[in-house]
């Protein structure tokens, strides 16, 4: 299986990441990606860039060398309400939006308070994938989260950087992946990179996507056309 974008990255405007934008797009046109998904984080990571970055999103431009850059942003849960640190005109700017729970802005509790943060940002209509959601710090329901995932057309993100350099993504990858497999509930693969060598890098994850049989076609980004399909769905007015 190969994946076709990269649609969680990192640039220099997330400080504790080391690459521009324009370093990420020259790795993924080497490696034969098309598109790409520009990521950083926003407000309530304490090194999140400030809020132009997202407001000044529209001065880049669509192509760059000839990868496809979608205009997204990792956005915090913020509560076990569902908040998110975006406003409702700044979540309909984007193109693309992960939705992740960082200890560093949401503290941990129970997989309980867990369960009902990820049932409530289910709901959030502009948010497209669950991200990273194998880690230990936020234990919760799978079956329950993911059957609401599935219902209200979230994807699940395969993360490499979580599963290669936290403890225990590597083993809770295994049953959501199994669960999705049996729910037919879409996932992406994303790289999570914060350096321009790991854009495109997804080895770990394929080989336990391999070993557990998860389907390409519900590999949504393994396909160009079918994400994109998938992504203009969702916004009509957007032009890829």
């Amino acid at each position: 299986m190969k994946i076709a974008a990269d649609m969680h990255t990192h640039t220099v405007a997330s400080t504790h990441a080391y690459s521009t934008i324009t370093e990420n797009c020259t790795r993924a046109a080497e490696i034969g990606l098309k598109a790409l998904a520009m990521t950083d984080h926003t407000t309530a990571m304490p090194d999140s860039p400030h809020i132009w970055h997202t407001h000044n999103l529209r001065v880049l431009p669509r192509e760059i060398n000839k990868i496809t850059v979608l205009k997204g942003a990792e956005i915090n849960i913020t509560d076990y309400d569902g908040s998110v640190d975006l406003t409702e005109a700044e979540l309909k700017s984007l193109e693309w939006i992960v939705a992740s729970m960082h200890k560093y802005c949401l503290e941990p509790t129970t997989a309980e308070e867990h369960t009902r943060g990820y049932l409530n940002i289910a709901k959030n209509p502009h948010v497209d994938v669950i991200g990273h959601c194998t880690t230990d710090f936020f234990p919760f329901d799978y079956e329950k989260c993911l059957k609401a995932f599935k219902e209200y057309n979230k994807l699940v993100e395969v993360n490499e950087s979580s599963i290669r350099m936290k403890k225990g993504s590597a083993q809770n990858v295994v049953p959501i992946l199994k669960l999705c497999k049996k729910l037919e509930l879409p996932v992406v693969v994303n790289s999570d990179a914060h350096f321009w060598t790991g854009i495109g890098d997804f080895s770990v994850s394929l080989k336990i996507l391999d070993e557990v049989g998860f389907p390409e076609r519900l590999v949504l980004n393994a396909d160009w056309d079918r994400l994109k399909e998938w992504i203009c769905e969702k916004r009509p007015n957007l032009n890829l």
